[in-house]
C-alpha cells in the first residue's frame, strides 16, 4: 500500500511562490506515475500537473502552464510542485496522487486513474 503525505502549503500573497512536497512510503516509488490535483471550496477536484514514473514526461493544466513545475526525486520517494506567480484563483487544497505503471513514460490526467491519494495541503493566495 502506498502512503502519501503532502507538505509545503500555506498562506502567501499573490505573485509569490510555494513549493509543495509529497513523500511516498510503503512502495517502490520509481514505478508510480504521480500527479497533483486541487479542489477549491465548492468546486470539483481538478487536474494540475502530472509526471511519468521516470520524470521525463510531464503535463500541466492550461491554467498553471508556465507558472507551475512538477518534478520528482525517485531516491527520495518525493514529488514536488513548484508554484510561481501565484494568483488568488490558485487557492485550493492540493492533493498528490499515485498510480502504479510499468510504462516509464506514461502520465495520468484523470483523477479516477489514480489509486492512491494523500490527505492534501491547503494553499491560500491573498490578493
Amino acid at each position: 500500500q502506498m502512503q502519501l503525505v503532502e507538505s509545503g502549503g500555506g498562506l502567501v500573497q499573490a505573485g509569490n511562490s510555494l513549493r509543495l512536497s509529497c513523500t511516498a512510503s510503503g512502495i517502490n516509488f520509481s514505478v508510480y506515475a504521480m500527479g497533483w490535483f486541487r479542489q477549491a471550496l465548492g468546486k470539483q477536484r481538478e487536474f494540475v500537473a502530472a509526471t511519468s514514473s521516470t520524470g521525463r514526461t510531464t503535463n500541466y493544466a492550461d491554467s498553471v502552464k508556465g507558472r507551475f513545475t512538477i518534478s520528482r526525486d525517485n531516491p527520495k520517494s518525493t514529488v514536488y510542485l513548484q508554484m510561481n506567480s501565484l494568483k488568488p484563483e490558485d487557492t485550493a487544497k492540493y492533493y498528490c496522487a499515485g498510480d502504479l505503471t510499468w510504462d516509464g513514460e506514461v502520465y495520468r490526467e484523470a483523477a479516477d486513474e489514480y489509486d492512491y491519494w494523500g490527505q492534501g495541503t491547503q494553499v491560500t493566495v491573498s490578493s
